[in-house]
């Protein structure tokens, strides 16, 4: 709680540091700070009166005018355009005139109201007054810095959230036509071969296309609809092949499994891919076998299928379109925060996914 405390200051401190939004009243603490910073100096007290305060507010304003020339002049139109050397001749010239400045104005209007002799506090006077223009200079080029780092960031950040958007739609588009198409394919020889389970079929397609009509267009999707899903598809599966066993299990309470969300389709290529490597020519018993479990913040998805060893298929075969797409879905949904392994085996392929929940 206090990390993300501290963490909300920091932000809070930024924003007022770089938003339009609080451009007053940062310039006003602006303001008040320097002048603390100004009263708290001494040399206006050498003065009697109220030459004191005209002192004060002489010196006050020229320091400003300074600062201001350095953040709406020099720093955008030097320093931001990398002309450092220019920045910094300008700078000290800035600097100089402005003691000058202050020094003509101590020396024609506030000399004969001087406590002491002037020739023996000159040194000290010209000392603070230049740590304060040192004071000055830093800080405003330091917030002005800031607030172009933080801008460009968030320019940043809003292109690559746009390109990942982009790709990202990109990639899903790829995978429903592909899904699809495999589908009609089923259809296809059903209706050839049996008529009644076509019919069949076609109403669960009905189904897919309303998930993917409802489910895929969402950022997220709930777990269970996503077991749902796939549980359709499979059941397809056994309807075109007799031979064809299918498992998706979970020992994960149902209470968890209903408040867990993820990125829609994100399983479908992985059973679409057992489902036709699981295929055997010869008619034996082929099988999918699908298990999800959460623990922790963690969601664990094992996927295997049956393979002949009769009929190898290389992993070069194995790793088509749909499974290269997921792949690199999944990079751009997960970064390095995932793990995925597919294993071939002698008789069998195994898929292995960890994902954050």
């Amino acid at each position: 709680m206090k990390y993300n405390s501290q963490g909300l200051k920091d932000i809070l401190v930024i924003d007022f540091l770089v938003e339009d939004r609080y451009r007053f009243w940062r310039h006003l603490a602006f303001l008040i700070f320097f002048f603390c910073l100004i009263y708290n100096a001494r040399f206006w007290h050498s003065f009697t009166g109220d030459y004191q305060y005209y002192a004060l507010f002489y010196v006050y304003t020229c320091l400003l005018v300074m600062a201001y020339i350095n953040i709406y002049i020099l720093v955008p139109f030097l320093f931001f355009k990398t002309h450092y050397i220019s920045y910094i001749i300008v700078l000290v010239l800035l600097g100089t005139g402005g003691l000058n400045c202050i020094g003509y104005g101590f020396n024609h209007f506030f000399l004969q109201h001087r406590i002491g002799e002037f020739p023996k506090e000159s040194n000290k006077g010209l000392y603070e007054g230049a740590m304060m223009c040192i004071s000055i200079i830093l800080t405003t080029t330091t917030v002005k810095l800031l607030q172009k780092w933080t801008k460009d960031n968030k320019r940043i950040a809003e292109l690559n959230n746009l390109t990942l958007n982009m790709e990202l739609n990109e990639l899903r588009n790829q995978i429903n036509p592909h899904f699809l198409f495999n589908m009609l394919n089923n259809v296809k020889a059903l209706i050839r071969t049996d008529p009644e389970k076509a019919t069949t079929v076609i109403i669960k397609l009905s189904e897919f296309l309303r998930y993917q009509l409802y489910e895929n267009g969402e950022e997220k999707t709930l777990l269970t609809s996503e077991i749902d899903f796939l549980s359709n598809f499979l059941n397809l599966e056994k309807i075109r092949r007799e031979n064809f066993i299918f498992e998706i299990k979970s020992d994960t309470d149902k209470r968890i499994l209903n408040g867990v969300f993820i990125p829609p389709n994100l399983f479908t290529t992985f059973v679409e891919n057992a489902v036709k490597h699981s295929v055997d020519i010869s008619d034996k018993e082929s099988y999918v076998k699908v298990n999800i479990e959460i623990e922790g913040q963690k969601l664990y998805f094992t996927c295997c299928n049956s393979r002949n060893p009769d009929y190898p298929v290389s992993n070069t075969n194995y790793s088509g379109l749909g499974l290269a797409n997921i792949k690199r879905r999944l990079e751009l949904l997960f970064n390095d925060t995932h793990h995925l392994e597919i294993t071939s085996k002698e008789k069998e392929y195994i898929i292995n996914l960890i994902i954050p929940v």
